[in-house]
C-alpha cells in the first residue's frame, strides 16, 4: 500500500498548480496535482506530453479512465469512488495508482482492507 504524506515515511510532495507556468515553476521533486481532470485535461495532456509527473483528483469512473489514458502517476478521490475505481483500474492493468484522501491515520486500515492502492494525507498536498 502507498502511503504519501505520513511523517514516518519519505514521500513526495504534492503541488497544486492551476496553469502551465505553476507546472514551470514546481520543483522537480514535486507531484503536480491538477484538479478536477474535467477542467484541467490539457495541462495533463501537457504534462503528458513532457514527462512531468501529476496526479489529478477525478470524480467519476469515466474521468479515472481518462486520467490513466492520459499518463497520470495518481488518481485522488474519496473512498466511495475508489472502492469502484479500484476493480476497474485492477481489471485493466492501470499504471495509475488509485489515492483516498484522508485526514487521520485512523483511515488506513479502512482503506486497505478495501484493497485500494494507497492514502494520502491532506497536510502532503502544497
Amino acid at each position: 500500500m502507498i502511503v504519501i504524506g505520513h511523517t514516518w515515511i519519505e514521500s513526495p510532495e504534492f503541488c497544486r498548480v492551476y496553469s502551465k507556468e505553476d507546472i514551470e515553476k514546481s520543483s522537480p521533486d514535486q507531484v503536480v496535482l491538477l484538479e478536477p481532470l474535467v477542467d484541467s485535461h490539457t495541462l495533463a495532456q501537457h504534462c503528458q506530453q513532457n514527462q512531468i509527473p501529476y496526479a489529478v483528483v477525478v470524480n467519476s469512473l469515466d474521468e479515472a479512465i481518462y486520467a490513466n489514458a492520459l499518463g497520470a502517476g495518481y488518481m485522488i478521490c474519496d473512498e466511495d469512488m475508489a472502492l469502484m475505481i479500484q476493480p476497474v483500474a485492477e481489471n485493466y492493468l492501470f499504471d495509475t495508482k488509485v489515492l483516498v484522501l484522508i485526514q487521520s491515520e485512523k483511515e488506513i486500515a479502512k482503506i486497505a482492507r478495501g484493497g485500494i492502492d494507497g492514502v494520502i494525507f491532506a497536510g502532503a498536498i502544497c
